[in-house]
C-alpha cells in the first residue's frame, strides 16, 4: 500500500468516527447503544481471546468514552446566564477532561507491554565488574547487616564483586553537628558500620557534607569505586541470590544499555494496606505500576529508574556528569537525561527484592509527597515535550509519569463538587435521571470493565479511587507549593521499620472526618430535598447518589487513617526449608515455614520431641542448603531462642535469633533470601481477579464498616502498651559460639545430614497429600 494510500485510509476511518460519535441521537437510542456495546464488551471478554479480542474490547470501551464526552462538553454545562454555575462547571468538565487525557495516554503507553526472555547464563569470564552501592542514613544496624550480608551473598564471582555501604548518617557534618547529642550518635554510628563492614567484607564510605541528599550520596560513592556496573540497594531493599545473574547478562548484549530496572516488592503492608487488612490477599498498590506500566514503557524505551534494585554502566553516569540532583527525585531525573543522549533502558519483570514500605499513614504520605512533587518538578524544569533527544513515544512516557501526579486536583473536585448543588443550589451539571443512565452510568461502566480487563488480577474495583484520595487530600498543597517555587522542595528521607504497639487515629485523620461529616449531611439534605422541596428535580436523585458514592470512598479512607496495632518490628517471609533444630545436644528435622530479620517459624517434621519453655536452654536451628549455594552446611547456623512454647493456632513453633555477628548475617540472607522463588510465590498467592461485582461490595462493606472503627478509635483510644522485652537466649556456659565454625564442632557433619534428608523425606510424603488438598 503507498504512502499516499494509507494516509487517506487513516483520514477516511477518522472522519468516520468523528462522525459516529457527534451523531446526534435520543436518549432511547443513546442507551441502547450503550448496553449493546457494554454487552458486546462483555461477550469478547468471556468468549475471546488474545491480541485481537484485546483491541476489540477497548476500541468498545473507548467509543463508549468518547461518546460521553463528547455529550459532557455539548450538552450538560450550564448555560452563560448562570455564570456562577458554568465556572463550577468548567472546572468538573477539567477534571473529567484531565482524567480521560490520562486514560487514553495509558491505553497508548501499556497498549501492549513488553514481556522479555529470560537471558542464558553467561560465563563467568564474560561477566561485567559490579559495584553495589548501599546508601543509607537513618536506618538501624539489624536492617542495613541483612542487606549487606544478601548483597554480599549473591551468585556472582567474588572477585568481581565489591559492596559499598554509603553512610550519609555518620558525613563529617553530621560527627560536628553543633547539638553535641546528635554529634555523638552519628561518630557512634559511624564507628559501628565501620565495625561491621569490616566484619562482613564490605566497603564503608562517607562524604564530608551531606550536599545533594541521595543523589550526592551515590556520585560521592562513584568517586570511590571502579566497577563497569553500579548497582543500588536501598538500605532496606535486600536482594535475593539470583539477583545479579536475572539482570547482568542484558548489558553484554547492549552497548548502549544504561539501565536495568526490577521490581520493588515488600515484605510489610503500606497503612492502608495495614489497616484495611488487605495485605495478604489483596496485590499491592505497587504492582499495578512495576508488573503493566513499567513493561509498557519498556516497550518504548522509556522504563526509568526507580531509585532502587536496579544497575546502571557507569560509564553512561559518567557522560551525565553523575547522578542529577536538580530535583528530589533523583531517580527518574537520571533516567530522564540518560534517555535523552540516546541511551537505552530494560525492565525486567522479576520480583528479586524484598523492602520495607513506611508503617504509619504520616510517614506514607511524606514518601508520596516526595514523589509527587520530584514528578512535578521534572515536569516544570525539564518538560519532556521540550527535551532534547526524547523519540515522541519516549516524550508520551515521560509525560504519563508526571503528569499522573496531578490526580489530587480531579479527585478532591469529584468529591465535593455535589455539595455545591446540595447546599447552594449551584448546577455544575445540566442532566436528568434518563440522560445519566444513558450516558454517566455506561460511560462509568465502560470504564471499571477497561479497568479490571486490563488489571483485574493486579488492582482491584474502586481500590484506586480509595488511594487517590487518601493522598490527595494533603499532596495538592505539595503541589502548589511546589509550582509556586520548583526549585525549593528538599528531600525527606522516609521512616521505616516502626512498631506501633496500640490502635490510635492518625495526626493527619482530622481532614478525613470534616469531609465525610460534609459529605453525610449532603446526603441527608439531598434525600430531604427530593423528598420535600417541591423545588428539587430528578438531577437531585442523580447528585445524591454521587454523594453516596463518595460517601462509600470516604467512609473506607476513615479506615486508612486508622491505625491498627503492629508491634512487630520485622516482617516476614513465606518460605520452605528444610533444617534441623538442635537442643540439648540433640536434632529434630524441621520446617521452617517463615523468616524475618528478628526470627522464624517452624514445623516439626515428626512428632514434637517435647513442649519448649519460654527462653528455653540455647537452641541452634541448621539449615540445608539450597542447590548451588557458596556457604557450606555447618556455616548455615543460627542461635535461636524458643518464644512459643507449644505449636500455635497455625501449628508452628515460634524463635526469636539470638546475637548473631556478622557470619550469623550471612546464614539469614541465606535462609531469608537463597530461594530466588520464595518472592514469587507469595506475590502469586494474592493475585486474584476480583470481578466488578465482589471488588464494589467489599468497598462498600468497607465504606459503612470503617467509619465507626475510626469513631470507636476517637471516642474511645487504646492504652498504649507497655513494650514486651525480647527475649533473650539463656546464658550458654561455653560462651558465644562463632557461627562459621558452630556446628563444624559439636556434631557430626553425618548425623546432621541424616536428620536433613528426615526433613526432606516428609516434605516429600506431605507433597501429594497437599497436592490432593489444592486440587
Amino acid at each position: 500500500m503507498s504512502v499516499k494510500l494509507r494516509v487517506l485510509t487513516w483520514l477516511s476511518v477518522a472522519c468516520g468516527a468523528v462522525l459516529v460519535l457527534t451523531q446526534p441521537v435520543s436518549v432511547e437510542t443513546e442507551r441502547v447503544f450503550g448496553l449493546s456495546a457494554l454487552a458486546a464488551m462483555a461477550g469478547v471478554w468471556i468468549f475471546m481471546r488474545g491480541a485481537l479480542a484485546r483491541q476489540l474490547f477497548i476500541g468498545l470501551g473507548v467509543f463508549i468514552v468518547a461518546r460521553y464526552f463528547v455529550w459532557r462538553v455539548t450538552e450538560t454545562l450550564p448555560p452563560a446566564s448562570d455564570p456562577v454555575g458554568l465556572f463550577f462547571g468548567l472546572i468538573l468538565l477539567a477534571a473529567e477532561a484531565y482524567c480521560v487525557l490520562i486514560f487514553a495516554i495509558s491505553l497508548t503507553v501499556n497498549v501492549d507491554p513488553l514481556k522479555r526472555k529470560d537471558l542464558p547464563r553467561d560465563p563467568d569470564q564474560d561477566l561485567p565488574t559490579v559495584d553495589v552501592f548501599i546508601p543509607t542514613y537513618n536506618e538501624t544496624r539489624d536492617i542495613i547487616a541483612v542487606t549487606v550480608a544478601a548483597a554480599k551473598s549473591m551468585d556472582y564471582p567474588a572477585e568481581k564483586l565489591k559492596v559499598y555501604l554509603l553512610d550519609d548518617g555518620g558525613t563529617d557534618q553530621k560527627c560536628n553537628d553543633e547539638n553535641p547529642e546528635k554529634a555523638a550518635a552519628a561518630r557512634e554510628r559511624r564507628a559501628e558500620f565501620q565495625k561491621l563492614c569490616k566484619e562482613m567484607g564490605a566497603t564503608y564510605l562517607t562524604r564530608a557534607r551531606n550536599l545533594h541528599a541521595k543523589a550526592g550520596n551515590l556520585n560521592a560513592g562513584l568517586k570511590h569505586s571502579f566497577g563497569e556496573i553500579v548497582v543500588v540497594f536501598d538500605a532496606d531493599h535486600a536482594p535475593f541470590r539470583a539477583f545479579l545473574r536475572e539482570t547482568v547478562g542484558h548489558f553484554l548484549r547492549d552497548e548502549k544499555l544504561f539501565l536495568v530496572q526490577t521490581p520493588h516488592v515488600f515484605l510489610n503492608p503500606d497503612p492502608v494496606e495495614k489497616n484495611l487488612r488487605t495485605f495478604h490477599e489483596m496485590p499491592s498498590e505497587n504492582e499495578m505500576f512495576y508488573s503493566t506500566t513499567q513493561r509498557g514503557l519498556d516497550k518504548w524505551n522509556g522504563s526509568f529508574f526507580c531509585g532502587s534494585a536496579a544497575l546502571l554502566r557507569r560509564s553512561a553516569l559518567e557522560e551525565a556528569g553523575g547522578f542529577s540532583g536538580v530535583t528530589i527525585t533523583e531517580d527518574c531525573e537520571t533516567a530522564f537525561h540518560l534517555h535523552g543522549r540516546g541511551w537505552t533502558s530494560v525492565f525486567v519483570d522479576k520480583p528479586l527484592i524484598a523492602g520495607l514500605q513506611p508503617e504509619t499513614f504520616s510517614s506514607f504520605i511524606g514518601q508520596r509527597s516526595r514523589w509527587c512533587q520530584g514528578m512535578i518538578q521534572l515536569m516544570l524544569l525539564k518538560n519532556p515535550f521540550f527535551a532534547k533527544g526524547l523519540q515522541p513515544m519516549q516524550r508520551l512516557a515521560y509525560l504519563s509519569s508526571m503528569t499522573f501526579w496531578l490526580f489530587p486536583f480531579p479527585r478532591l473536585i469529584f468529591m465535593l463538587a455535589p455539595l455545591l448543588y446540595i447546599f447552594y443550589d449551584v448546577k455544575i451539571f445540566v442532566a436528568n435521571v434518563e440522560e445519566a443512565i444513558a450516558y454517566t452510568a455506561i460511560y462509568i461502566v465502560a470504564n471499571m470493565m477497561m479497568q479490571n480487563y486490563l488489571y483485574g488480577s493486579l488492582r482491584w474495583p474502586w481500590v484506586s479511587e480509595i488511594y487517590e484520595y487518601v493522598q490527595g487530600v494533603f499532596l495538592f498543597r505539595a503541589i502548589i507549593s511546589t509550582v509556586m517555587a520548583p526549585r525549593k522542595p528538599t528531600f525527606n528521607v522516609t521512616a521505616k521499620g516502626e512498631t506501633l504497639d496500640h490502635d490510635f487515629l492518625s495526626e493527619l485523620s482530622w481532614p478525613f472526618f470534616l469531609i465525610w461529616g460534609f459529605l453525610v449531611a449532603g446526603e441527608g439534605m439531598a434525600i430531604w430535598r427530593y423528598i420535600y422541596d417541591p423545588d428539587a428535580n430528578s438531577l437531585m436523585l442523580v447528585v445524591g447518589l454521587w454523594t453516596a458514592f463518595n460517601l462509600v470512598i470516604a467512609g473506607a479512607a476513615l479506615g486508612a487513617v486508622s491505625e491498627r496495632r503492629q508491634p512487630d518490628r520485622y516482617p516476614r517471609l513465606g518460605i520452605e526449608r528444610q533444617g534441623a533444630l538442635e537442643v540439648n545436644g540433640e536434632l529434630h528435622p524441621v520446617i521452617v515455614k517463615n523468616v524475618s530479620a528478628g526470627g522464624c517459624a517452624f514445623a516439626f517434621a515428626d512428632e514434637a520431641p517435647y513442649r519448649f519453655g519460654v527462653g528455653a536452654p540455647v537452641a541452634r536451628l541448621h539449615i540445608k542448603p539450597l542447590p548451588g549455594s557458596p556457604m557450606p552446611a555447618h556455616a548455615i547456623s543460627l542461635p535461636l531462642c524458643i518464644n512459643r512454647g507449644g505449636p500455635g493456632p497455625d501449628g508452628l513453633y515460634g524463635a526469636a535469633f539470638g546475637d548473631l555477628g556478622a557470619g550469623g548475617y550471612f546464614a539469614l540472607a541465606e535462609l531469608m533470601y537463597g530461594d530466588s522463588e520464595a518472592l514469587p510465590r507469595f506475590l502469586m498467592s494474592r493475585r486474584r481477579h476480583k470481578n466488578l461485582f465482589a471488588g464494589t461490595a467489599r468497598v462498600m462493606l468497607w465504606g459503612l464498616r470503617e467509619p465507626f472503627r475510626a469513631l470507636r478509635y476517637a471516642i474511645w483510644p487504646s492504652k498504649e502498651r507497655d513494650e514486651a522485652p525480647a527475649p533473650s537466649p539463656a546464658p550458654n556456659p561455653g560462651g558465644r559460639v562463632d557461627v562459621d565454625a558452630a556446628y563444624a564442632s559439636e556434631i557430626s557433619a553425618a548425623l546432621l545430614r541424616q536428620t536433613l534428608d528426615l526433613a526432606a523425606a516428609r516434605m516429600a510424603r506431605e507433597a501429594p497429600r497437599k497436592k490432593g488438598e489444592a486440587a
